[in-house]
């Protein structure tokens, strides 16, 4: 009879059938897969959750730190809320990424000109595996939607080293 076991017997390479000696290993190797595959999936499903929630949490993080950048030269948060959501196009609208669409995305500009700063905070959904989930509905904000991931970027809107205003540095250029 055909099947897998730790010996064959082969003629011109190809596999004529079980040479086992005791009828019972035959079958082992197919018991030991039906065993060892599920573990292996759950293992990597466990894995990839906290990679594809870092991945959105870096995507989110450098959108508000660009967007800072924006805030800092424009004074429209329509346009500075366009630019970030041009960003955040590169999460995956899958839910381990994130749930939602273009409408879950809130992005929230706060200048401040008397500390010199300009706040950025982005936040968004995702829905992780049930497993992950559990776990990280007890340490985060959750609700209907899923967890809710959240990042603040604070950025000086001036360098300390620049001195002078505007007006200025166009004067000193010859504008």
């Amino acid at each position: 009879m055909w099947g897998f076991c730790r010996t064959f017997r082969h003629i011109s390479d190809v596999n004529v059938g079980c040479s086992c000696a005791s009828r019972g290993e035959c079958g082992q190797s197919s018991v030991e897969a039906a065993v060892v595959l599920p573990v292996l999936m759950l293992l990597f499903a466990l894995l990839m959750q906290p990679v594809c929630v870092l991945y959105t949490r870096m995507v989110m993080r450098h959108a508000a730190a660009e967007t800072a950048r924006v805030a800092a030269t424009s004074k429209s948060d329509e346009v500075c809320r366009s630019f970030a959501m041009r960003r955040l196009r590169a999460v995956p609208e899958a839910s381990l990424f994130h749930v939602g669409g273009d409408d879950d995305w809130r992005v929230d500009v706060r200048r401040l000109p008397s500390q010199g700063t300009c706040d950025v905070e982005i936040s968004g959904h995702l829905r992780p595996l049930p497993l992950f989930g559990v776990v990280t509905s007890l340490l985060g904000e959750s609700d209907s939607k899923g967890i809710r991931i959240r990042v603040r970027v604070s950025e000086r809107m001036r360098p300390q080293w620049l001195r002078g205003e505007y007006h200025e540095w166009m004067e000193a250029w010859g504008a």
